[in-house]
């Protein structure tokens, strides 16, 4: 199929294109290129824009005789969430709006949504299962609820066919080393940790050590960003034959900072000193997936999601690109 990956040059967007492709299908990007890459996305047919305009959405969405698409765009940090919402309405939701009014004049019925276990905000319990209620705590988390809502809406009165695929926290990189994770400012854990063995920073800061965990730190359920691309080939197949997916994608396992932290040190060999702070607002001592309801209708079980592969292909990205995608 022709599809549009729309944030396609961002961190999953870019590992999602690279398998769409090994599996027989034409990749087209569209990207504003203000957090992704074009170096990102190799020799694949990439438009530069902004979803907001509509008519270069439907003119690419016709130019390419698009089938399907798959939106990764959105902006992803809480903490600038809570302090800039209007900048996360406005591309997560009305961005959305205007791609999902595109697909509609164009007749292009299916579509994969990039969503995200903020929308359950603290869990009632772990794991987290598809059934608990959504309730997200902070602006990012409840832009992506809200175009959960608008997918079932467009579902219902017009007939799209949608998967919504709620991630736990990706993580890694492309095996071959070419391909990474680029953010500025960074804000995952393992980038950061992986920094401070380069030396690129004194230190990782431990947010909070009382937690009600078996070691005091928080713990996350962290999905390799090839099990997260593979999940969204998936995901369009069953699109096919049902109309409808809402479904969370982790391992089940979770990891706490403190482990994730020896981890690095072990891979790297490098010592990786550590400063204890206090509690961020509004993170839950734990996120852990229960995958079992895409296992089931996706067939879907991650294969390279070993805290150890996640580090080693992580690290291998970091020490060939330091500078991210500016190395040269």
């Amino acid at each position: 199929m022709n599809i549009l990956v729309v944030g396609g040059a961002g961190y999953i967007g870019s590992h999602t294109v690279r398998y769409l492709a090994t599996q027989g299908h034409r990749p087209i990007i569209f990207d504003n290129l203000s957090l992704g890459f074009a170096r990102a996305v190799g020799t694949h047919p990439l438009v530069v824009g902004e979803l907001q305009d509509r008519a270069l959405v439907e003119q690419t969405l016709r130019d390419f005789h698009i089938d399907a698409v798959m939106h990764f765009a959105a902006f992803a940090l809480v903490g600038e969430s809570v302090a800039e919402p209007a900048k996360y309405y406005d591309n997560n939701v009305v961005g959305t709006f205007q791609l999902l009014q595109a697909m509609r004049a164009c007749q292009v019925d299916r579509l994969v949504f990039s969503s995200t276990c903020a929308t359950y905000g603290i869990p009632e319990s772990v794991p987290i299962h598809e059934q608990q209620p959504q309730a997200p705590i902070n602006p990012y988390g409840f832009t992506k609820w809200v175009v959960e809502r608008m997918l079932r809406d467009f579902h219902h009165a017009y007939g799209l066919r949608y998967a919504a695929l709620r991630y736990f926290n990706a993580a890694g990189a492309s095996a071959a080393g070419d391909i990474g994770e680029d953010h500025t400012p960074e804000s995952h854990l393992i980038p950061l940790v992986l920094q401070v063995a380069l030396g690129q920073r004194p230190h990782v800061t431990v947010f909070g050590t009382d937690y009600p965990t078996p070691d005091g730190t928080c713990i996350r359920d962290y999905i390799h960003v090839d099990d997260l691309a593979s999940a969204h080939a998936l995901a369009l197949d069953h699109l096919t034959q049902q109309s409808t997916l809402e479904v969370n994608l982790g391992t089940g396992q979770g990891y706490s900072v403190q482990e994730v932290i020896a981890e690095c040190q072990r891979i790297t060999g490098r010592s990786i000193p550590v400063v204890l702070g206090e509690r961020r607002a509004g993170d839950p001592p734990q996120l852990v997936a229960d995958p079992s309801l895409a296992n089931r209708l996706l067939g879907w079980r991650p294969t390279h999601s070993s805290l150890e592969n996640i580090v080693r292909t992580a690290w291998h990205w970091h020490q060939h690109h330091p500078q991210g995608y500016a190395t040269t």
